[in-house]
């Protein structure tokens, strides 16, 4: 008689229920920000320019008297908008390029892989400043910059997936049972393909946010008065010396977002990575 054992499941890590109150609150603030405050963002009050932080205010106040917190708040509508945008567009093209080169083959797979070598041999950030310094600084252009200096690297990725994937078993008997070239890479190789680079897409969230606030940072993002991360850092970088929060602390929402994405991205990874064993 054989006695099956029941192994519970694994519960999360510390780390991985940390990054998801993270990524809730963060999710929160950019879909509902009234659940979190009902103050409003642009409300200017010159009688509390530049207050520390306190009870009242606990991110203190910017120069013209405005709540850093709810600025952080309704800024992250903007920010998440431009790291999943930034990062569907940088897949988007990768998916194109990389499907593109691996199925074609030939000359067609020899002249994209040059191409993206040259682009991938750029820092993917002066790509971006690229971009920005042809269409000029607004919120559609980081996206497309950040997006665009992106995706070389992802291209390889799935042209590499899909040039293993092909040489799978299943591949090979759905075709020999008559299925169309078509039906095999819709219904095998794309889902196939596809499902490990999950994982690293929820990674490029957390870099897109870093890239799109550097470049609003260096004023060539989102430009003041907007309450986008990044545009955020670039107005407190004038009182600096004597009002520490207004870098500071918005810098460490951008931390911890970034944090929490890349942990439970990695999280992620290892789970796909488990069952497809």
């Amino acid at each position: 008689m054989t006695v099956k054992t029941l192994t519970a499941a694994p519960k999360p890590a510390l780390g991985t229920v940390l990054s998801l109150l993270v990524v809730t609150w963060v999710l929160t603030a950019a879909l509902a920000p009234s659940v979190l405050t009902d103050g409003s963002p642009t409300a200017i009050d010159l009688h509390a320019t530049l207050l520390p932080p306190s009870w009242e205010h606990p991110f203190g106040t910017d120069d013209a008297g405005r709540d850093l917190l709810t600025r952080v708040i309704h800024g992250s509508r903007q920010s998440l908008g431009i790291g999943l945008g930034a990062t569907a567009l940088a897949f988007l093209i990768a998916l194109v390029l990389g499907f593109t080169a691996a199925l074609a083959g030939g000359v067609v797979d020899a002249a994209i892989t040059r191409v993206l070598e040259v682009a991938f041999a750029f820092p993917a950030l002066l790509l971006a400043l690229l971009v920005i310094s042809v269409r000029g600084p607004s919120l559609a252009t980081v996206v497309v910059a950040v997006g665009i200096g992106s995706a070389p690297g992802y291209a390889r990725m799935v042209r590499g997936q899909v040039l293993a994937v092909r040489q799978a078993g299943y591949i090979e008997a759905a075709a020999a049972l008559g299925h169309s070239r078509f039906a095999v890479i819709r219904r095998h190789l794309f889902p196939n393909a596809v499902r490990p680079l999950v994982a690293v897409a929820t990674l490029g969230v957390g870099q897109s946010i870093v890239w799109a606030s550097g470049l609003s940072f260096l004023g060539l993002g989102v430009a003041p008065p907007s309450s986008e991360w990044g545009a955020l850092l670039d107005a407190g970088r004038l009182h600096i010396t004597t009002s520490w929060w207004l870098e500071i602390l918005p810098g460490v929402v951008i931390v911890l977002v970034t944090l929490a994405v890349t942990t439970l991205g990695r999280t992620l990874q290892r789970r796909l990575e488990g069952a497809a064993r």
